[in-house]
């Protein structure tokens, strides 16, 4: 699986206040367009995100659920992507020098079930690079942005 990174000042504990709020999904995943409800545990493992994908008025209600979630560290997400199928997605977050920053953000995803799966790993793969990495830049840029808040 490809991983996109991208770097930011923002510290592991900024980037990870976005990733917890479930309400700022929106903000930040490329594809997503509204959020419907969080689960008042996310990201705890089990919970789950019930967002809507498209653009209005052909939205279709989705969700993704949590699998692994380690604080300020990883989220492992299992995201329905109706049509297409299911993509597992995994977020790292990597504090490279210490705390004083840059950190790396990573995202691998793939589809590991539906009608989508017949598309070539490799094609796949490549198609989701400009999409994650524009995802990486708005999650860097909320993180940032939200300082010691």
């Amino acid at each position: 699986m490809i991983e996109t990174t991208w770097r930011t000042q923002a510290t592991p504990e900024q980037v990870w206040r976005v990733l917890s709020d479930g309400w700022l999904y929106a903000s930040w995943v490329v594809g997503a367009s509204r959020i419907r409800e969080v689960d008042d545990r996310w990201p705890a493992a089990g919970s789950k995100i019930h967002h809507s994908v498209g653009v209005w008025p052909l939205l279709l209600d989705d969700e993704t659920q949590v699998l692994t979630s380690e604080p300020n560290q990883l989220l492992l997400l299992q995201a329905r992507t109706r049509p297409l199928g299911e993509a597992r997605v995994r977020i790292s977050v990597r504090d490279r020098l210490g705390a004083s920053g840059p950190v790396e953000i990573g995202i691998r995803e793939d589809l590991v079930d539906g009608p989508g799966r017949i598309v070539p790993p490799a094609l796949r793969q490549r198609m989701l690079v400009p999409r994650n990495r524009e995802s990486l830049r708005r999650l860097a840029l909320l993180a940032e942005g939200r300082g010691d808040a």
